[in-house]
């Protein structure tokens, strides 16, 4: 039997989660659960290696992981290193790297599923709608730095290797976050950030080591700093119905912002949201209906 495929008595344990605390601060705060990953055959390095040779070419993004933690994408470092030998000199290259939608390799999906299944058990009463399920793998050198970004799902980060010191800032501090950065990072912009300095002692400072979990709330900003070894990290995330909408509504506002129409941010005004979003909605099903009677694929609005 593979690793993946064992028996639901033992995946049912994979994660440990205070469901009191879980109703406090899911969607709205981050928490701290534990994981029984850390040995797992799925994460060695040449089981990671199998992995990086299936998966598309797109779906694995790496480069030099010694950068600052304000970084333009467009002047992301590279190694010159292949992934092959990224992965095998991890220890000495100072480099990071990602395996984007893991799922898309049957252990890993059941893994996944597996661990997300146990965080829907807690999660759907109070964010009903769990979808789009993804899994990411993230391989950093010691020392080396994620820069600073936001994320648009529910994300819960298991650390499964060596030490990672994560910098995690309230997505609702508009000094912090403005509603135009977050309009265009809805609208397709990039996941990464400008960060200042100022900001650092606004941080919330978690210390994850192996058994670890972090969970972090939807579009919250955060950094990361690896500790003096190799890291190893299992990220599984999800959006719901909640995020989703969201996602609509700053899509919305971005559009009719750059033709001058200024709306409420989202959230000020319900009846604003409201309509915003029922508009939207009977427009994606007018598309996909006219798209369908001319016989031709159309965009596809969630």
């Amino acid at each position: 039997m593979s690793p993946a495929s064992a028996p639901t008595t033992e995946s049912l344990s994979l994660l440990h989660i205070d469901p009191l605390r879980f109703r406090e601060r899911f969607d709205r705060q981050p928490f701290l659960v534990r994981h029984r990953l850390s040995d797992h055959p799925l994460f060695a390095l040449p089981r990671l290696l199998e992995l990086a040779r299936a998966l598309p070419e797109d779906r694995v993004e790496y480069n030099a992981g010694d950068v600052p933690v304000s970084l333009d994408p467009a002047r992301t470092p590279r190694t010159g290193l292949s992934i092959d030998e990224t992965i095998r000199r991890i220890e000495e290259c100072r480099s990071w790297m990602v395996f984007k939608n893991v799922e898309r390799d049957p252990e890993y999906r059941a893994l996944l599923d597996a661990c997300l299944d146990q965080v829907r058990e807690h999660s759907e009463s109070i964010g009903p709608g769990m979808g789009k399920r993804e899994g990411f793998i993230f391989v950093s050198s010691p020392d080396s730095v994620t820069p600073y970004h936001m994320d648009p799902e529910h994300n819960f980060l298991l650390q499964i290797r060596g030490r990672k010191q994560v910098s995690l800032f309230d997505g609702a501090d508009r000094a912090i976050l403005s509603e135009r950065e977050l309009e265009k990072f809805y609208a397709r912009g990039h996941r990464n950030l400008v960060f200042d300095d100022v900001n650092q002692g606004k941080a919330q400072v978690f210390e994850l080591t192996p058994g670890d979990g972090l969970y972090f709330p939807v579009s919250w900003p955060h950094w990361v700093k690896n500790g003096p070894q190799v890291s190893v990290s299992f990220s599984i995330t999800f959006r719901t119905a909640s995020s989703d909408r969201r996602e609509i509504l700053y899509h919305v506002n971005e559009r009719l912002g750059r033709l001058g129409i200024r709306l409420p941010p989202v959230g000020r005004s319900g009846l604003a949201d409201g309509a915003k979003y029922h508009a939207f909605r009977t427009l994606a099903r007018a598309r996909r209906f006219l798209g369908g009677q001319r016989g031709t694929g159309t965009r596809s609005y969630h």
